[in-house]
């Protein structure tokens, strides 16, 4: 188990921001400064006036992704506001960096209004390539995300929603080819009905999974269950196929996979009532839904959203080359297949050494990038939904010395 850092360490590292802003020329002399600024500049702006594409390649709007929040479903801390999201958004734009090699700025909104959230975005999409959409709670996640598709021409994620169901999906793909089981066959617990919840039902149904049973506060989510929200009620007419309408124990009694997306808590006699050597991905962070001891125990296969654990379901396997793909192909917006591809993509790094403690690369691990970005540039130049416009010389914008890392 690697060290853990100390508080003095992370406050160190945050300290003045993780960010900053730095010249792709250096300018020391008068003629330097007519070509990045006046009069040269004037014949870029000419250029882009004549032929928006343009600034796809003569500015950083072809290479610059926004992380966008409002700051309230921030980690396992929730609505802790704009300013406090303001490191976990730093951070992300670090990943897009170091990963991608795309740049990347962190945009926190002091509103919770859907329009208000939508039209700033929609005002300040210009300056940006794609929109990553972060830590925005349910249920206005999906319609934030549903109406920027709508009036934006670039790529729009909500990353905790789509992010998380690729690596997951991965994941347990990989868990059931270790395990010899067909996914099809799968019994299938979630906790957590929130953003991610609801995207990795959406992901393990077009998956072929039929019997997926999802878990809130109040237990198993059912059909003829009262109050559900409308888009609980959804949910309740594609999963729970045996209608299991009691409690936490009768959901997970016989089930041979768990997948933990909430805060909740399951004990070891939670456990005892599942099949015998189950898959167990319990992914709440910092404390897992599941006591590792406990899922150590009894699990054939176990997951958590820890470093500091095997088979780490990070969602950096994912966006960074989600993205990269993305930009490369010129794709409007990301589509289903481009999120499959990620899947396959992420799935078959180091397929040659799968285990039970390694059914997904490791976070860190240089091939993922490439490989999910290839796959998702390919699929969306085969999609038409994707609104791509061909494979994009975008070397000029970093992408070159991403691919040289």
């Amino acid at each position: 188990m690697q060290e853990q850092p100390t508080t003095e360490e992370i406050f160190a590292a945050h300290e003045g921001g993780k960010l900053s802003i730095t010249s792709t020329m250096e300018v020391s002399t008068m003629r330097d400064l007519a070509i990045c600024y006046t009069p040269g500049v004037a014949e870029v702006c000419e250029a882009i006036a004549q032929d928006p594409a343009q600034a796809r390649r003569y500015t950083g709007a072809g290479n610059t992704v926004a992380v966008v929040t409002d700051g309230t479903a921030v980690l396992g801390l929730g609505d802790i506001g704009p300013q406090a999201s303001l490191p976990v958004m730093e951070g992300k734009a670090q990943l897009f960096q170091q990963f991608a090699g795309l740049n990347s700025f962190p945009i926190v909104l002091d509103t919770h209004d859907v329009d208000e959230i939508v039209d700033t975005v929609v005002r300040i999409a210009p300056s940006f390539a794609a929109i990553n959409l972060e830590d925005i709670a349910a249920p206005r996640c999906f319609e934030i995300e549903r109406r920027l598709d709508e009036r934006l021409t670039i790529p729009v994620m909500h990353d905790d929603q789509h992010g998380t169901a690729v690596v997951i999906y991965a994941a347990l793909r990989n868990a059931a080819r270790v395990l010899g089981r067909t996914l099809a066959d799968l019994r299938v617990v979630i906790s957590g009905a929130g953003a991610a919840g609801i995207a990795c039902v959406d992901m393990l149904l077009d998956a072929g999974i039929r019997d997926i049973i999802v878990l809130d506060s109040q237990g198993p989510i059912h059909a003829d269950r009262a109050g559900l929200t409308p888009i609980k009620q959804s949910l309740a007419a594609r999963t729970n196929p045996r209608n299991i309408h009691t409690t936490v124990d009768d959901a997970l009694r016989d089930a041979d996979t768990f997948i933990g997306l909430s805060r909740g808590h399951i004990t070891e006699e939670q456990v005892l009532l599942m099949s015998e050597a189950p898959i167990l991905f319990s992914l709440a962070n910092p404390i897992p839904e599941i006591p590792m001891e406990v899922a150590r125990k009894y699990g054939a296969v176990v997951a958590t959203g820890r470093s500091d654990h095997p088979n780490q379901i990070n969602n950096v396997l994912a966006f960074p080359g989600l993205f990269r793909g993305a930009l490369e192909a010129g794709a409007k917006r990301i589509t289903e297949a481009m999120k499959l591809a990620a899947t396959q993509a992420i799935a078959n790094v180091g397929v040659e050494d799968l285990s039970a403690d390694r059914i997904i690369p490791s976070a860190l691990d240089p091939r993922v990038m490439p490989a999910v970005a290839k796959a998702v540039r390919d699929a969306a130049l085969s999609d038409p939904a994707s609104g791509a416009v061909g494979a994009l010389d975008v070397t000029g914008n970093g992408f070159a010395a991403a691919e040289a890392n």
